[in-house]
């Protein structure tokens, strides 16, 4: 890499960057990518009939997004570390507007899963935009701005149904993702613009083989798990891929450990500090996305099953919007108990609180007040959490290797919330009653989702017992001398 000084990126290179603008900026482009999650949902059940395909064909435009973000999340989170995390962010936002681009010009399958595959690739905004603000906010602001660029996730995902179920009620399907498009096109500039890139590179060479079997490995895990409902959980196809993804895994993990610029640093990894906050990640990501399925399903059921409430998708998103909003103002107060206490005690509230909505969801469930409380009491557990997760990743690993870092903690949760998926899906789809000819998920089966939910958040409380005591994990860990150690003199982008 050239050692030619470059002028800084921001606009002005005569001024420092505005660290509010910093933070506004990346916490904008968490949201337009976070709500690439729930943009396609209203129209998934008419997708078979305007694509003119059949409906196991247009899952894919759900499956190839969750497989392209899992794929991408790490490699964009070392790409960053390595070759300029701005440089990455701006990668991903412009896959994002040529994904929702191609979607939205599209009228058949192949260009719908195409741009949702490209979708799915701007899945590292967030890890990328966790570094930045490592790397360029000053010490007193970091914790509660990488509270809320990491909340952005829920954000976005909570405020993005009622807007993409009004949209596709009131407007043309294309609609949605061309606003899309204008959003992430908005976020480019704005990134290009306002955003500075750090000095903080790593350098050296990229793991292309480790890349190529983590990705090879996340495939075949996540496509069983995403499949297996529709293929047979005991079809050969299924057994295979997990076969094959426990093979795979195994592989890369010996390579990694003799590779001396590795895509994932296990060993950083197999530090307590860093190993209990990935687990809890996991279990968060599984407890988390159970409301996500219960509520929209209780809510749109019959009122005549007893416990469907009628009601229709717009509604849903209005019940679940509270909840993004709740999430945002969780995490400046999630930041202020780290820097008091500690993001591990953070981190246990966090679970603790979603482990009680989870459960006071077993007894209120019968109206909308019902789940509009339970959704926003989770959404408080998880501003807490998502505001604890990155603080403890940062405090325990290098600031040249942050973005690789966050970005694991966050597949880690794609990939709790996959699992949670097909095992409610199971769930649900066995314990049924009968309703007009129809078999739909019965009461009980929603209560058992819940307490499975329950027990998850539980599961990570009990993990974040486990981290190390480090008050200092609050602050970013990077003295000024290790900075100095791991930038690469005169790289800027």
């Amino acid at each position: 890499m050239p050692d030619t000084p470059a002028p800084p990126a921001n606009t002005s290179a005569s001024s420092p960057p505005n660290p509010n603008m910093i933070v506004a900026v990346l916490a904008f482009a968490g949201i337009v990518v976070s709500l690439m999650q729930t943009l396609v949902i209203p129209i998934v059940p008419e997708l078979p009939r305007l694509l003119n395909a059949q409906a196991s064909d247009t899952a894919w435009a759900v499956t190839a997004t969750l497989l392209a973000a899992a794929v991408a999340t790490p490699i964009a989170g070392r790409l960053g570390d390595m070759y300029g995390k701005r440089r990455m962010l701006l990668t991903s936002l412009a896959l994002l507007t040529i994904g929702s681009a191609a979607v939205a010009l599209s009228d058949s399958l192949t260009p719908m899963i195409v741009g949702r595959l490209l979708q799915g690739l701007s899945a590292g905004v967030i890890p990328l935009g966790l570094s930045i603000m490592r790397d360029e906010l000053p010490e007193d602001r970091l914790g509660a701005s990488t509270a809320l660029m990491s909340a952005s996730l829920g954000i976005g995902a909570a405020l993005g149904l009622p807007i993409a179920a009004f949209v596709a009620d009131n407007f043309d399907w294309h609609a949605l993702f061309w606003s899309s498009t204008a959003l992430g096109a908005l976020a480019l500039v704005a990134v290009l613009t306002l955003v500075p890139e750090s000095r903080v590179r790593t350098g050296g060479r990229f793991d292309l083989v480790g890349s190529l079997g983590l990705a090879g490995g996340l495939v075949c895990l996540l496509l069983a798990i995403s499949k297996g409902g529709d293929w047979g959980w005991h079809s050969g196809t299924i057994l295979g891929l997990f076969g094959a993804a426990v093979a795979i895994f195994l592989l890369w993990g010996l390579l990694e450990l003799r590779t001396a610029q590795p895509l994932v640093d296990l060993r950083t990894t197999a530090r307590p500090q860093v190993l209990f906050a990935n687990l809890a990640g996991l279990a968060f990501g599984f407890s988390l996305f159970a409301i996500q399925l219960i509520v929209p399903q209780i809510l749109q059921l019959p009122e005549q099953t007893g416990y469907g409430l009628g009601q229709d998708l717009l509604t849903v998103g209005l019940v679940l919007a509270p909840q993004g909003l709740i999430v945002m103002f969780a995490a400046p107060l999630s930041s202020k108990i780290s820097q008091a206490r500690g993001p591990k005690l953070t981190l246990m509230i966090g679970a603790l609180i979603v482990a009680a909505g989870y459960a006071l969801n077993l007894f209120l469930m019968s109206e909308i007040w019902h789940l509009v409380l339970v959704s926003c009491i989770i959404g408080a557990g998880i501003g807490f959490a998502y505001g604890a997760l990155p603080m403890l990743i940062m405090g325990a690993v290098p600031v040249s290797e942050t973005a690789a870092a966050n970005a694991f903690n966050t597949l880690l949760r794609s990939i709790g919330s996959s699992i949670a998926s097909a095992a409610s899906g199971v769930i649900l789809a066995q314990m049924t009653i009968d309703f007009a000819g129809h078999a739909l998920p019965s009461e009980d089966s929603f209560k058992v989702v819940m307490a499975i939910g329950c027990g998850a958040a539980l599961v990570a409380m009990l993990l974040a017992s486990f981290l190390p005591r480090r008050r200092d994990a609050a602050a970013s860990p990077a003295a000024p001398s290790e900075t100095a150690a791991t930038a690469t003199p005169g790289q800027k982008a």
